[in-house]
């Protein structure tokens, strides 16, 4: 995954979305209208659709027509007796990478921030120093007196000059962003620790409010000597104690001496109780999506920032103690107690297949092998690694697997080769992917391998799968759910392993499920095609989130499910054998007039920007004078802004930084400006009919590396062209927007001229479950109209006349949290007068599973 912009996102004034009745969320199975008990019970190119951002002009987005009076209607006609194919048994699945504290902080239930004393060398980073009672004491990292030369090298040595009669002194960590507390609740902690002479203890660790008001739970330790010794002890909090995560670890000793600390380790209760274990409450969100696979390590995390910062697998595995850990390329360090027989367990656990990834000799900074011969480090790594998941006791690294605690072997069949290998400007990927293959196939003849690019050429070696990533607006997901339902003859079948609506921070909005729902309703159709699917990112602290738009949210003590995660667990849960024809015709809505505020921004850019004016007709909207009205009337949603020369600058090489000058009742306007790039790595992005700052849709201009131009558009995805934009060059831009159509222009030269189209509002698919005989119609209104539609259920027999209906609806831009975690969750009742020829109306902006018992004619 890398750091990409997404395209044409709406959003309608926020309203309050309908809440289920009191009770509901208990999972309580009642025929009136009730929520479904998933948050209470249950818990990202395209071949040519990498979606980062060069040079950006942001176009126009889609909005349906408002407060309908009645609904709009539909026909749809299913053939419940001609099954098209297999709906493959593993489409739906998981990807994972450490982003956003997905693991540390996230789903590797480890309490403690920075327990080996190594995230900062300089400082002991979420250590800080506690005396009461006028104890005097001084802490400070110590890297030669360390318990070992692995995992541990570092240590946080404590001298303490005095304590007094009745005071204390020692070191408190402040977790990630707490030390979540609750009720009636067993925490272990472990601790790796020596003293110096004439110290012997005892240790306290406790679990206090921060300031130490409060101890919520608390242990001893004794037995303390010159020697590095790992002790143990359990802490228990009290049944009635209110559930907090404002809170501090702490060790403390009431005697002066001197005291070195080599690991301080705290784990609460664990899923299923395992050691070195997973979060319950995230594990079980993850359950209720029934997930078939894990794709693992990752992601940009498998590639690392460079060689050395790669997941090395070897140095995740034995004991947490002697793992070192490395530095994430997402900007934090990775314990790597989430190492590679932990993600095996994860899969056991939830009874998921592995798709393992293995690294291929490159990097995100541009190091990769170049030759043959400087791929054979990585290939014996990378069939040893195969032969730690999959070798019997009897072979060199199942036997290690065995000690590492688990003999019996995992299943293997899919392997991928590297991550994203289209961003290696050498254009290495096809040796080292065919170099790579050969080896695994010689060894592993029936693992399949996935590829992370499209090629025409892998030097004869064809892969299995190939991995497209989609990183998009909710409109650009409507507009391209056929995508895959041509493939080319002899084309691999494909694995969509990262994919996601880029809408809402730092989870997604209501739009962005629909945009999800749509977009999944294409690849359920075409699962001939697309074998599997994961949705990324999957996990994010919401204290720390790296990537804008994350399925699952959590914080230390609470963890909720978007809008998205709750439609991809009514697709998962109610997931058919067998694709059923299906023919649908609904009416277009007429392209409205296009309007709202423009914007400037950049993505990984410095940029500057000028003589940027509006106009309609002759009627100038606004025209720029920045020397003499600085940034008045602007907003700025992030970014270094300043006014030079003239000009408004942006100088923050980050992702996102963008600014918003207008007014929503700017319609069908010319936007002309000049702008130049200063530096960085893409180019800038320039809003139109922009509703709100976090909604948008574009024209990109020297994208995906700046080697292209694309205008993501309703109806028009995947119009292309090559692209590259210069440093220090000023280019004239102008978008023409007018009712159901835009024109776009560099340097005068007209680039895009596109007809918009009215939308249609369904998107659906259909399926038979052969074990139930039920038929499950999917469908998604993305409209704000209802749509009654007439329903033909062709070549039916017995037909049950009730049956089961899940909807999920809610505005827009309506978002769920940790303060309101069911905002938006699906809602269930019975469905009644279903028959061979019935009537349903499909709420607005809804998402809806319809599911009935079906008897083919003769059967």
């Amino acid at each position: 995954m890398l750091q990409r912009k997404c395209l044409n996102q709406n959003a309608v004034r926020p309203q309050r979305s309908p809440r289920p009745m009191a009770g509901a969320l208990d999972g309580v199975n009642v025929t009136a209208t009730r929520a479904l008990p998933f948050a209470a019970r249950l818990p990202r190119h395209a071949i040519a659709m990498f979606l980062c951002c060069g040079l950006i002009v942001l176009v126009a987005g889609r909005t349906m027509a408002q407060s309908p009076q009645r609904a709009a209607h539909a026909t749809m006609t299913v053939n419940v007796a001609r099954p098209l194919h297999p709906i493959s048994p593993i489409l739906f699945g998981l990807m994972t990478e450490e982003i956003s504290h997905s693991y540390d902080g996230g789903l590797y239930a480890e309490l403690i921030q920075n327990r080996a004393f190594k995230d900062n060398a300089a400082k002991p980073v979420h250590w800080s120093l506690v005396t009461s009672g006028g104890a005097a004491a001084t802490m400070a990292l110590d890297m030669l007196n360390t318990p070992n030369h692995t995992g541990l090298t570092s240590s946080l040595k404590l001298d303490v000059a005095s304590v007094g009669t009745n005071g204390r002194a020692g070191v408190a960590n402040d977790g990630y962003w707490g030390i979540p507390a609750t009720p009636d609740t067993t925490y272990k902690a472990t601790i790796y620790a020596r003293a110096a002479a004439g110290f012997s203890g005892p240790l306290t660790l406790a679990i206090e409010s921060k300031g130490g008001s409060t101890v919520l739970a608390s242990a001893q330790i004794t037995g303390i000597t010159t020697d590095w010794k790992k002790f143990t002890a359990t802490l228990h909090t009290a049944d009635g104690i209110k559930p907090t995560s404002n809170n501090l670890f702490v060790v403390s000793v009431h005697s002066p001496g001197t005291l070195w600390l080599g690991y301080v380790s705290l784990f609460p209760p664990t899923y299923k109780n395992q050691a070195n274990g997973f979060r319950i409450d995230i594990m079980k969100k993850l359950k209720a999506m029934r997930p078939s696979f894990l794709r693992f390590p990752g992601g940009n995390y498998l590639e690392g920032s460079s060689i050395a910062d790669r997941f090395n697998w070897k140095k995740t595995i034995g004991p947490v103690t002697q793992r070192p850990g490395h530095w994430s390329c997402w900007g934090y360090p990775s314990s790597d107690g989430m190492g590679l027989l932990e993600f095996l367990m994860w899969c056991q656990d939830l009874h998921m297949q592995p798709v393992l990834a293995v690294y291929d000799g490159y990097s995100l900074n541009q190091q990769h092998v170049s030759t043959p011969a400087g791929m054979k480090p990585y290939i014996k790594s990378a069939l040893e690694e195969i032969q730690y998941v999959t070798g019997s006791i009897n072979t060199r690294w199942g036997a290690v697997r065995a000690k590492d605690g688990h003999p019996k072997p995992f299943k293997l069949n899919y392997v991928e080769i590297g991550n994203e290998d289209g961003f290696d400007h050498s254009g290495s990927y096809a040796m080292r992917f065919s170099t790579m293959a050969r080896a695994i196939r010689a060894k592993y003849p029936n693992i399949k391998l996935i590829a992370t690019v499209h090629s025409a050429d892998f030097d004869g070696v064809k892969p299995d799968l190939v991995d497209d990533h989609f990183y998009r607006s909710a409109t650009a997901m409507w507009d391209d759910t056929h995508h895959y339902d041509q493939l080319p003859p002899g084309f691999p079948k494909i694995f969509v392993g990262e994919w996601a609506t880029v809408e809402g921070r730092p989870t997604p909005n209501f739009n962005a499920a629909l945009g999800d729902a749509a977009w999944l309703t294409g690849l359920e159709r075409d699962s001939n095609n697309v074998i599997i699917c994961s949705y990324a990112p999957l996990l994010v602290n919401v204290n720390r989130p790296t990537w804008s738009t994350n399925l699952i949210g959590y914080n230390a003590l609470h963890c909720f499910g978007s809008p998205s995660y709750y439609m991809q667990v009514m697709f998962a849960q109610n997931k058919g054998s067998v694709v059923l024809p299906l023919t649908t015709h609904d009416h277009e809505q007429p392209s409205q007039a296009m309007g709202g505020a423009i914007g400037v921004g950049t993505w990984n850019t410095a940029a500057e920007f000028k003589d940027i004016k509006v106009t309609r007709g002759s009627k100038v909207l606004y025209q720029s004078n920045f020397a003499a009205d600085g940034k008045s009337g602007w907003h700025f949603h992030s970014g270094n802004w300043q006014v030079k020369n003239g000009a408004l600058e942006q100088t923050d090489i980050a992702t996102d930084k963008t600014a918003f000058i207008g007014s929503n009742n700017w319609k069908d306007y010319t936007l002309s400006l000049k702008a130049r790039k200063i530096s960085g790595d893409e180019g800038f992005l320039i809003s139109v009919c922009s509703h709100h700052e976090n909604i948008k849709s574009w024209w990109n201009i020297g994208g995906w590396g700046n080697t292209r131009d694309g205008l993501e558009m309703p109806g028009t995805p995947g119009d292309f062209h090559p692209s590259h934009i210069q440093t220090s060059k000023w280019y004239d831009i102008r978008v023409k927007v007018s009712p159901g159509r835009i024109r776009c222009y560099l340097d005068g030269r007209l680039i895009h001229d596109v007809k918009l189209q009215g939308e249609r509002p369904l998107r659906a698919t259909a399926s038979r479950d052969n074990r139930t005989g039920d038929v499950i119609l999917k469908v998604v209104n993305i409209s704000n109209t209802p749509v009654s539609t007439a329903i033909s259920l062709k070549g039916a027999g017995t037909v049950a006349s009730t049956g089961k209906c899940i909807v999920l609806t809610g505005p827009r831009n309506a978002q769920n949290s940790i303060a309101d975690p069911h905002n938006v969750v699906p809602v269930e009742h019975t469905l009644h007068g279903v028959a061979a020829d019935f009537t349903h109306v499909f709420p607005a902006r809804s998402v809806n599973v319809l599911r009935f018992h079906v008897t083919t004619a003769g059967q």
